[in-house]
């Protein structure tokens, strides 16, 4: 059974990692997938995954887009909207991280992942609900962490703007609701992917596993199969709410 056939969906920053992974399993469930990538140095794994996609019988295309800026997201949302009719999915993925104790962290490298992490969010989703109320319905997913519940050191800027992630879902919740436009907030812990390759030997990743109950980290899918359900009808009454992915890291 494909949960999301004939939905068409979003997914900024799906040319690696977890954004990838979403991609590839909405495909699976029969959803058409718009996707982003920010670099030219993406440009090669977009292409690739955008003709993985089209191969399993859904339409797909790549746009290089930044979602960290207004304009582009909303070029980009308008493209979508040409070349596909609708927006019924928009999960907002994009994201980086730039650690560095507070004492150390200058201005810049708060602001950039702020502007990416979490302005981010609010600009997709200001350019996705126009469609979305028109229609009267509409599934937003916003990818959060568990760093934004738990909070780092070293790493305040990200869990500021994942925190802050969490914040707007739950307004945005409150806002859409009424329109049956549904909002909620993944918090993955440590998933294995190239953000968090330098964790995955030695010492370090010993260190991380012990405080998982579930004594590994998440694969990409296994945050994808979250996502689908909350897009799907299976999650039809779930609206405002943070899920956390994390294999029991937050008890």
């Amino acid at each position: 059974m494909k949960l999301l056939e004939g939905k068409v969906a979003i997914v900024t920053g799906a040319a690696r990692g977890i954004g990838e992974a979403i991609a590839i399993k909405f495909a699976e469930h029969g959803a058409n997938v718009a996707f982003t990538y920010v670099s030219d140095s993406s440009a090669e794994k977009a292409a690739a995954l955008e003709t993985k996609l089209q191969g399993m019988g859904v339409k797909a295309k790549a746009y290089k887009s930044n979602a960290g800026d207004f304009a582009q997201c909303e070029a980009f949302v308008n493209e979508v909207l040409k070349e596909f009719g609708t927006v019924d999915i928009c999960v907002n993925n994009a994201g980086i991280s730039k650690d560095n104790l507070l004492l150390r962290m200058t201005p810049d490298q708060w602001n950039d992942v702020i502007q990416v992490n979490l302005n981010s969010v609010f600009y997709m989703t200001k350019q996705v609900i126009r469609p979305m109320m028109k229609a009267k319905n509409g599934v937003i997913i916003n990818m959060s962490s568990i760093i934004g519940e738990m909070g780092n050191a070293g790493q305040t800027s990200y869990a500021a703007s994942k925190a802050g992630i969490i914040g707007f879902t739950k307004s945005v919740a409150k806002e859409l609701g009424s329109r049956n436009i549904r909002c909620n907030a993944i918090a993955p812990g440590f998933v294995e992917t190239d953000m968090t390759s330098y964790l995955k030997q030695g010492d370090a990743a010993d260190k991380y596993k012990a405080g998982i109950p579930l004594g590994r980290f998440a694969s990409g899918e296994e945050i994808a199969n979250t996502a689908l359900f909350l897009a799907s009808d299976w999650g039809n009454y779930i609206t405002g709410q943070t899920i956390s992915v994390c294999g029991g890291l937050n008890i």
